[in-house]
C-alpha cells in the first residue's frame, strides 16, 4: 500500500502564557494537532505532573526544591509524562477509528479539505468498510500525533543562588529548562522565542540530541520564532557556526499577536513573508555552509546536503480564506493559530471566569499594555482578576507582588540577585525615591511616574493561575488572580466553541465568525499606525539624531509596505469578497501617514 506524506494538519497551536497550552498535547495531540508547552514555570510543571499523574493512574514522585537540579528534573520528568500520555491516547484513538465509523466520519470532518489522507480515508469510508484490514493498515502507516513542542522564552534566563552564592550559568532558569527537554524522551522541538541569548545558544552544544546522527537524523530540533528575515539569518547562522541547525523559522507578527509584542522597525508581516519566499535557499545554503564546516571541526557527522528547514507563520489570523492565502501564496508549511484556541476548552487551560471574559470581550477591551516587568509591550484584555486585584492594592497603598517565584527578577538596580519590576520591595523603593521628589514636580507628572511604576502585573503568577483554577488545584501564597494575554484578534471570536468547529472553521467547511472583522494585514497595519503616532507623540524635544533616523526608517517601511500589498492585491485573486475595502483601507492608512510629520532636530 502506497504511504501517503506526512501531514494532517496546515495549523498549529502556539505556547500561549505559561499556563493555557501547559497540557494542551495531552488534549488534542491524538488528532495529529501540534502544539507547544512552556516550560519555564518548574512549580506549575511539577503540579501539573501531580495532577496527571494521578488522573491516569501512573506512579509520580514529587521532586522537591531540596533535590539537586530540580528544575531541569521537574521538566524532564513532566514532559516524559506528557510523550506517554500522548502515546498511549493515540494508540486508543488509532484503536477508536478503525471500530467506529462515526468516530472515523467525525475525525475525518476535521481534515484539512485536499488533504491525501482525508481523501483516501473517506475512500475506504466509501467502500463500506468492507476491507478492514485496508483501513487498519493505512491508519497504523500515515496518521501520527501532533509535535509535543516546548518554548523557552529566552529572556528568562535569570541567574540563581544557593544562600549567597552564585550558581553556575547551568543553573540560570531557561537553561535549566533547556536541559530538561534535553533529557526527556521527547522527539520534538524547542521554540526560543524573545531573541537572542548567546549563552543559552551556546548551550545546545552540550546536548548530542541537537546534533544529526549517521543517518541526519535529529532527535531533538530548534525553531526559532523571528519577527524578520535578517533575525532568522543572524541567529540561524550563529548556531550553525557551532554545528547544530535551525529546522524551522516560526514568524510572527511583531504587534497583531498574543503576549509579549516586539514591534519590528515598520516592516509589515506580508513583506517579511515575502522575502522569506524569495531568499529560503540562500538561508539554507548559508547556514549549511556554516554548519559543515563547525561540524567537520568537532569531527562529527556531516550531512552531505541541507537539512530540512520549515517557514511558518502566525499572527492575527482568522479566517480560512487568509489561512489558504499564507499557505499558498508563501509556501509556508503551517500557519500558528493562537487566541482563538483560548475558546476552545477542549484544547487549553483556561479558567471558566476568565474563557467567559473573553468570549464577551469586545474591540475596544483587547489592548496593548505595559504591565511586563520586562518593559516590552504586552497584550491583554480589560477586567482580568489580576487587574482588579492590582488596583485594590494600589489603593490600599500596598502596590506591588509579593514576588513568589521571581521569574522576572531581573532588575539589578538594587541587589545583584536581582528583583522584579512587579515586586513590592522594588516598587517601595521606586515609590520612596518618588515621594522624595514629590515637592519638585508638578502633581500631573508625579501621578504620572507613579502610575509607571504600580502598573507592572506579576506574570509568573498571573499567567500559571487559569490552569490551576481549572483543574481545582490549590492556590497558595498572595492572591493574583488570573492574567491573560490574547491578540487582539480574539475580538471577533464571541464564544465558546468545540474543537471540531474551530477546526473546521480555520479549514472553510463552518465560520464562526458572526461580527463585521479586518483582514489580518490591515489589522496588523492599523496596530502600527497606531505605534508609530504614539512613538511621535512621546519623543522627546531633546530627540537625537539616532532616534530620528529610525522614526524615518519606521515611516518608510510602513509606507513600502502598503504599496507592497496594493501590488500583491492587484496580482492576486485571493480575498475578492474583500478587496475594494481592503484597498480603501490602505489608501487611507497611507494619506494618515503622509500627514504625520516627524521633529525637526532643532
Amino acid at each position: 500500500m502506497t504511504t501517503v506524506q506526512k501531514s494532517q494538519h496546515t495549523f498549529h497551536i502556539p505556547v500561549m502564557g505559561l499556563s493555557y497550552t501547559i497540557d494542551s498535547p495531552i488534549r488534542v495531540a491524538k488528532y495529529g494537532i501540534s502544539s507547544v508547552i512552556s516550560i519555564i514555570d518548574d512549580e506549575l510543571i511539577e503540579k501539573m505532573n501531580a495532577f496527571y499523574s494521578k488522573q491516569f493512574n501512573l506512579p509520580y514522585q514529587e521532586i522537591t526544591q531540596k533535590i539537586h537540579d530540580y528544575r531541569a528534573k521537574r521538566v524532564t520528568s513532566y514532559l516524559n509524562l506528557v510523550d506517554k500520555i500522548v502515546k498511549e491516547k493515540f494508540k486508543n484513538f488509532k484503536t477508536e477509528l478503525c471500530e467506529s465509523k462515526t468516530a472515523l466520519e467525525e475525525y475525518i470532518a476535521m481534515l484539512p479539505n485536499k488533504s491525501e489522507i482525508k481523501q483516501k480515508l473517506q475512500d475506504l469510508l466509501d467502500n463500506g468498510y468492507a476491507l478492514k484490514d485496508n483501513v487498519i493498515n493505512f491508519i497504523e502507516e500515515n496518521l501520527y500525533p501532533g509535535e509535543i513542542d516546548v518554548n523557552i522564552m529566552t529572556k528568562i534566563d535569570k541567574d540563581n543562588f544557593n544562600k549567597n552564592e552564585q550558581l553556575p550559568i547551568e543553573f540560570n532558569d531557561a537553561h535549566a529548562s533547556l536541559r530538561g527537554f534535553a533529557n526527556s524522551t521527547l522527539t520534538s522541538s524547542v521554540v526560543l522565542s524573545a531573541g537572542m541569548n548567546p549563552r543559552l545558544y551556546s548551550y545546545f552544544e552540550k546536548f548530542d540530541a541537537f546534533f544529526p546522527d549517521a543517518s541526519n537524523t535529529l532527535k531533538k530540533k530548534i525553531i526559532l520564532k523571528v519577527s524578520d528575515y535578517r533575525s532568522a539569518m543572524i541567529q540561524g547562522n550563529f548556531f550553525a557556526k557551532k554545528g547544530l541547525w535551525v529546522s524551522e523559522y516560526r514568524i510572527e507578527s511583531g504587534l497583531n499577536c498574543g503576549g509579549h509584542a516586539f514591534a519590528t522597525d515598520g516592516l509589515l508581516l506580508g513583506p517579511i513573508m515575502e522575502e522569506f519566499k524569495q531568499k529560503k535557499d540562500e538561508l539554507i545554503q548559508a547556514a549549511h555552509t556554516l554548519m559543515v564546516k563547525a561540524l567537520e571541526q568537532k569531527g562529527m557527522h556531516v550531512p552531505n546536503t541541507p537539512l530540512n528547514l520549515k517557514i511558518t507563520v502566525q499572527g492575527g489570523v482568522g479566517t480560512a480564506e487568509e489561512h489558504e492565502f499564507l499557505l499558498n501564496h508563501y509556501q509556508v508549511d503551517s500557519v500558528g493559530w493562537g487566541s482563538p484556541f483560548l475558546l476552545v476548552p477542549e484544547a487549553t487551560s483556561v479558567d471558566d471566569a476568565t474563557r467567559k471574559l473573553l468570549a464577551n470581550a469586545k474591540e475596544d477591551d483587547f489592548y496593548t499594555s505595559h504591565i511586563s516587568p520586562l518593559g516590552v509591550p504586552f497584550n491583554t484584555v480589560k477586567g482580568t482578576t489580576n487587574e482588579i486585584l492590582k488596583q485594590q492594592r494600589i489603593n490600599k497603598n500596598k502596590a506591588g507582588s509579593s514576588c513568589p517565584k521571581k521569574f522576572l527578577a531581573l532588575n539589578k538596580e538594587y541587589s545583584n540577585k536581582g528583583m522584579c519590576m512587579a515586586s513590592k520591595k522594588y516598587q517601595d523603593i521606586k515609590l520612596g525615591e518618588l515621594n522624595q521628589q514629590k515637592d519638585s514636580i508638578s502633581e500631573a507628572d508625579f501621578n504620572n511616574a507613579k502610575g509607571k511604576i504600580t502598573e507592572k502585573a506579576c506574570l509568573c503568577v498571573g499567567l500559571a493561575n487559569a490552569s490551576l483554577i481549572e483543574n481545582n488545584i490549590q492556590l497558595k501564597g498572595e492572591v493574583q488572580g488570573v492574567i491573560v494575554c490574547p491578540g487582539p484578534n480574539l475580538a471577533y471570536f464571541d464564544r465558546v466553541v468545540s474543537l471540531s468547529d474551530m477546526v473546521k472553521h480555520i479549514y472553510g467547511n463552518i465560520s464562526i465568525i458572526n461580527t463585521a472583522r479586518p483582514n489580518v494585514f490591515i489589522k496588523e497595519l492599523q496596530m502600527y499606525v497606531a505605534y508609530f503616532k504614539e512613538q511621535i507623540a512621546t519623543a522627546s524635544s531633546e530627540i537625537s539624531v539616532a532616534q530620528l533616523k529610525k522614526l524615518h526608517t519606521f515611516k518608510e517601511n510602513l509606507i513600502a509596505g502598503i504599496e507592497y500589498y496594493k501590488k500583491l492585491l492587484s496580482e492576486n485573486d485571493f480575498f475578492e469578497q474583500t478587496k475594494n475595502e481592503i484597498q480603501s483601507q490602505l489608501e487611507f492608512h497611507s494619506n494618515m501617514l503622509n500627514a504625520i510629520p516627524i521633529p525637526v532636530k532643532n
